[in-house]
């Protein structure tokens, strides 16, 4: 299936969250934190907050969303 990171399509597994999609994709980097520094998940349960992403238009955390095919997904400030 397909997805598109930042508007740039990414083949992925059927059945993986959107965070290890993105782990895979070669740039781990889920958001930007307020002082610039690259984020990625780090709990991979929802709890840390660092995987939150726009995900079809709405902030969710990529690591308890699973892919879709032609799911849109942005990594955030």
């Amino acid at each position: 299936m397909i997805i598109y990171l930042d508007r740039q399509p990414l083949q992925v597994r059927s059945g993986i969250t959107v965070a290890a999609a993105v782990a895979a994709s070669g740039e781990p980097r889920t958001r930007t934190s307020c002082s610039g520094q690259p984020r990625s998940p780090l709990c991979g349960m929802g709890i840390c907050q660092e995987c939150r992403m726009t995900i079809d238009g709405r902030r969710q955390l990529a690591c308890q969303t699973l892919c879709q095919d032609g799911m849109q997904v942005e990594r955030g400030p």
